[in-house]
């Protein structure tokens, strides 16, 4: 019995990652870092949301041997929080499985894979929200599937990282419509004042 049981234990396990392979699901942990990535904010650097903009720029690392990207047929470009920016934030974390992963949160762009070095020039999107971030880039397959990776930062997160200030919800534009509506309506406050006042003198 005991022979019958590890095999259906064994059985188990095997049918588990034929599951989650038929299903989609991604680790991760199981995608290898062949793609080298660099972003051009300095260590540090500020940016502004819906004003300011950035260089990325990816390619296949050389060290990998021929034919290491032979399944990428499209890669997407992600802005990602950094760990600082994760902290009591839940709506942030990071998960293994890809699928439930909160890290990166803004696209940047997607591209069809090319084995050359390639750039894109982003303008921060307004909807990006305060924090520190860094850049990463997923390598998928025909399927849709994320087969490798490569980012801005180190294994830990914790270099090459930039900051990016929130946009402040309002505008000079529309500041100086509600000025002028508001002075409108006290203009014609006065004018309905004056009128009344007119009309009862010319009444007597």
């Amino acid at each position: 019995m005991a022979g019958r049981g590890g095999i259906l234990l064994a059985s188990l396990l095997i049918l588990s990652c034929f599951a989650d392979t038929s299903f989609g699901i991604v680790h991760f942990s199981s995608l290898k870092r062949t793609l080298v990535v660099t972003a051009s904010p300095k260590t540090g650097q500020v940016l502004k949301a819906g004003d300011d903009k950035f260089t990325v720029t990816w390619g296949l690392n050389k060290t990998f041997p021929a034919g290491t990207d032979s399944a990428y047929k499209t890669i997407k470009l992600k802005l990602c929080y950094s760990p600082i920016s994760q902290v009591e934030r839940p709506w942030r974390k990071t998960e293994d499985e890809l699928s439930r992963d909160k890290t990166c949160q803004f696209n940047i762009v997607t591209k069809p894979y090319s084995a050359a070095n390639q750039s894109y020039e982003w303008i921060v999107e307004r909807e990006v929200t305060l924090g520190t971030y860094f850049v990463r880039a997923y390598a998928y397959d025909s399927a849709d599937a994320e087969v490798a990776f490569g980012q801005t930062t180190d294994a830990a997160k914790k270099t090459n990282l930039f900051d990016i200030i929130a946009i402040s919800g309002r505008h000079t534009s529309l500041d100086i419509a509600s000025i002028c509506f508001s002075a409108f309506s006290i203009l014609a406050l006065i004018g309905f004042f004056w009128a009344e006042k007119r009309k009862g003198k010319s009444s007597k």
